[in-house]
């Protein structure tokens, strides 16, 4: 029956590649455990619900499990009438899953459309592990098929994750325990899960002493209708000496072989056991990706909150650096020194109007006498701005890399590598981007200039004088001066800025230090952005196949023009997959409706 339009097999086969794909790369305290529910909901969909959905009439498949030493091999050789299976003292004793099928069913269980990750060898044809042995026996009822599976409690992790495996992929089960260990943890457990996936259980209590039956039996039912599985078809072999070939008389399991020919021969029987079987173990399907998308959403938690923590240290990195050139700080030293020598010389005031004689007398006494070519201004404030924005991006990477080692979620993604150091080249981009700053600086300046008037007083002062003089308007303000200082670093800017409103107009230089200064915040942010990509490449993609951005600039600085080139890493394309199918929730809710319907 169609669902939401769509066949059935092919949601579960949309549902299986879905949970495939899903990796939960950050390493979150519950991730383990819930890749290898993803890794079981795989399994049971390939060997198991997928098969089953596709051919409902294939015979049932019952698989005969339980713990060690509980007497599974025994107990199947004894239903069949003739060993087929090893049974014996030391452990494990199963090694290989061995299925008993009617040679007329033989045709259902030689392909892989079952347990597919078996490869199939045919009794006595040889012991390969990871394969499942073929047995073809008229002693096995037609329409059911019984496969001995490794013990639960197994001492190898292979045995217990392959005895997982085959109950997964059962229409029903046949428990086996004994008197002494029907209380046991571990049978509980699956059991449990039986109960929750509502599978059709039969259960051997095995090896119960004389006279205590009764009592056993009544105990362990007890325990099974507290359990929700008090409909359970319930067994009981009294303990009994087995015979010269190791077999239990045929009278003690007649009941069993009585029960599996009943369900053989009832084709509204078998019908309903494995519809049963099937909606209870895709509404369990259901409740496992439930569970994976929680797990998904913590991971994009997890991720969001990792990328913020990058994020908010460039973002407080980038404040910084512009705050460095707010302050006044970038005039001290050495380029307050080479500014004093540039104004020094008269070349700053060459064909400026007679009204700025006062200020320059103000600062005259702070002024050095000898001449200073207007490139070491340049080469000054470029030292000095580059010092500022290197060791704010130093600390950015250092708080970044510190918030990621702390968090459980980041650890893992610290350990492949020391972000906490800038790269190699990041001084030279730094360099780079200087200096284009100050080249557009002087386009700036050359455009103001454009009229004939202005531009003749320009030209006789230098274009380059100008933008320097702009540069140091830019950083003109005293906030973070004190002293002596304040007079040197206030009474310079002063002379800049008079300069410049005699050649431009006042107006003019407004909107000219505005531009300069958008022009470096949008260039530091873009240095910025290029050095958190480093961090953000290593989180996982989100559920549209995007990396997170950088976004330490705000919309409103963010600009194309002065963008650094991408570096070609694994960014937003780099990490962008196939197109988004539904999300693991849509998924759950599908498989519901499927139940329902089915």
């Amino acid at each position: 029956m169609p669902v939401d339009g769509a066949d059935p097999v092919d949601l579960l086969r949309s549902t299986r590649d879905a949970i495939a794909a899903l990796t939960l790369p950050l390493e979150l305290p519950d991730v383990p455990r819930t890749r290898a529910a993803a890794s079981d909901a795989v399994a049971q969909l390939d060997d198991y619900i997928i098969p089953r959905f596709a051919s409902l009439h294939a015979p049932l498949l019952a698989v005969v499990g339980g713990s060690t030493g509980a007497g599974k091999s025994t107990l199947v050789n004894a239903i069949a009438g003739h060993r087929v299976t090893r049974a014996g003292a030391i452990r494990p004793t199963t090694r290989q899953p061995i299925l008993l099928h009617h040679p007329a069913d033989e045709h259902w269980f030689t392909g892989q459309r079952v347990l597919g990750s078996l490869a199939r060898v045919r009794g006595g044809q040889g012991d390969a592990s990871g394969s499942l042995v073929l047995v073809g026996d008229p002693a096995i009822p037609a329409g059911v098929a019984l496969l001995d599976a490794p013990d639960i409690d197994s001492i190898s992790d292979e045995n217990r994750r392959l005895a997982g495996q085959l109950l997964s992929a059962a229409d029903l089960w046949l428990f086996v325990t004994t008197a002494n260990r029907y209380a046991d943890a571990v049978p509980w457990d699956l059991l449990l899960d039986a109960a929750g996936r509502d599978i059709t259980v039969a259960v051997v209590l095995d090896r119960v002493p004389a006279g205590v039956e009764d009592e056993v039996a009544a105990d362990l039912r007890r325990l099974l209708a507290a359990q929700g599985l008090g409909d359970s078809a319930l067994f009981v072999v009294p303990e009994t000496r087995l015979d010269e070939a190791a077999m239990l008389p045929a009278a003690v399991v007649a009941p069993i072989r009585r029960w599996l020919t009943e369900i053989s021969h009832d084709a509204r029987s078998r019908a309903a056991i494995s519809r049963r079987t099937l909606n209870g173990a895709v509404r369990a399907l259901a409740g496992r990706m439930d569970v994976l998308a929680e797990a998904q959403q913590e991971q994009r938690t997890a991720a969001a909150r990792l990328a913020g923590d990058v994020r908010d240290a460039y973002a407080r990195a980038a404040d910084l650096a512009m705050d460095s050139t707010r302050d006044g700080s970038l005039l001290r030293g050495e380029v307050l020194a080479r500014w004093q020598d540039f104004v020094g010389t008269g070349e700053l005031f060459r064909s400026i109007e007679t009204n700025l004689n006062r200020v320059r007398d103000r600062v005259g006494a702070f002024l050095r006498s000898e001449p200073a070519p207007v490139v070491q201004v340049e080469n000054a404030i470029e030292t000095g701005l580059h010092a500022v924005i290197v060791a704010q991006a130093s600390r950015a990477a250092e708080a970044a890399f510190d918030s990621w080692r702390s968090d459980a979620a980041g650890r893992a993604l610290a350990a492949e590598g020391d972000l906490s150091r800038l790269p190699a080249g990041f001084s030279d981009e730094v360099a780079a981007q200087i200096r284009q700053w100050q080249g557009d600086l002087l386009d700036l300046v050359r455009e103001e200039g454009a009229g004939k008037r202005r531009k003749a007083r320009a030209l006789s002062w230098g274009i380059n004088g100008a933008a320097v003089a702009l540069m140091v308007v830019v950083f003109a303000s005293t906030a973070g001066l004190t002293g002596l200082e304040v007079g040197i670093a206030g009474g310079s800017a002063v002379v800049g800025q008079k300069a410049l409103e005699t050649l431009f107009g006042q107006d003019a230089v407004l909107e000219l230090t505005a531009l300069a200064r958008t022009n470096l915040q949008q260039r530091v942010a873009a240095l910025f952005d290029r050095d958190a990509r480093r961090f953000l490449d290593r989180l996982p993609a989100d559920g549209a196949g995007d990396r997170p951005s950088p976004d330490t600039a705000s919309p409103d600085t963010a600009s194309p023009d002065t963008a650094l080139p991408d570096d070609g890493g694994a960014g937003a394309a780099g990490a962008a997959g196939a197109p988004a199918g539904p999300s693991m929730a849509e998924l759950a809710a599908r498989l519901r409706r499927l139940a329902d319907a089915a």
